[in-house]
This record gives C-alpha cells, sequence and structure tokens, in this order.
C-alpha cells in the first residue's frame, strides 16, 4: 500500500475513532503533501512523502526544544505528540550497527578515501536511510569515518 494510501486510510479510521488530535496531524501532513504536489507541479513519489514527514518531524523536533527552553511543557508535550502520529507512517528507524553497516559499504562502493568523496557516499546512502534515520548524523558519522 503506498504512503499516500496509508495516510488516506488513517485520516478515514480517525475520523471513524473521534480522535481530533491525530485527525488534525494526518490531515496537515496530507494537506503538506498537497501543497508540495502544487509548488513542484509533479507528482509525489514514495520517496518525496517520506522526506517531506521527515522534514516535518524535525520541525516538530526543533520546537520540541524551543517549547522546552521556554518553560512551555504542555506546548511541547503536544508537539511530541504530533512527533509520534508522524513517525508511525516512516519506515522503521534502523539502528546504530546497521547505519554504520551502511556507511562502510557505501564507502567501499565508493572507493571513498577523502572528505571531497562525501557527496558520492551521500548520495548512495541518501535514498536507502531516507526516512529510516537522520541524516545529519549520518553525515557527521560519514565525515568522520572519512577524515580517519
Amino acid at each position: 500500500m503506498s504512503l499516500l494510501s496509508q495516510l488516506n486510510d488513517e485520516m478515514k479510521n480517525a475520523m471513524r475513532a473521534k480522535d481530533k488530535n491525530r485527525l488534525g496531524v494526518i490531515r496537515m501532513a496530507l494537506s503538506a503533501i498537497k501543497q508540495a504536489k502544487i509548488d513542484n507541479q509533479k507528482e509525489m513519489s514514495e520517496d518525496d512523502i517520506l522526506a517531506l514527514l521527515t522534514k516535518m518531524i524535525k520541525q516538530r523536533k526543533e520546537s520540541v526544544a524551543m517549547y522546552t527552553e521556554g518553560g512551555r511543557e504542555d506546548m511541547a508535550a503536544s508537539e511530541q505528540a504530533e512527533i509520534k502520529v508522524i513517525e508511525e507512517f516512516l519506515p522503521q528507524a534502523l539502528t546504530a550497527e546497521e547505519v554504520q553497516q551502511f556507511i562502510t559499504q557505501a564507502i567501499a562502493d565508493t572507493s571513498a578515501a577523502s572528505m571531497a568523496d562525501m557527496g558520492k557516499v551521500m548520495a548512495i546512502l541518501k535514498p536507502q536511510m531516507q526516512g529510516r534515520a537522520d541524516l545529519g548524523k549520518v553525515s557527521a558519522q560519514v565525515r568522520t569515518a572519512l577524515n580517519s
């Protein structure tokens, strides 16, 4: 089942269950997908939708940090709840060992030897890890591996 179909089905389930919070988050995600489709003037692929959902989670994590810093625990909790709903639609997260295996394999596949080859390595890793790992952290790990 495609991610878009899954989101639509879960929206209907949330309506039936009268779960307003879940319904709001799913509608927000669907709205963001439709807006991106209009902005890019093309159909959204599964990878595009995953990237969009990942971006939404990243934005909410940043908001949680700001709300916590500002002493607004109620707002931070609301953002955390939204993160949990969005994460349900992402593939299962990779473990640290799996991430390291992917990095090692990508470096070997590209024969990367220095930081100049980082773009090649990340080009291989990004499609494999989209929505399954924090690409910022993966990038830092690749940088460390190439510098050693």
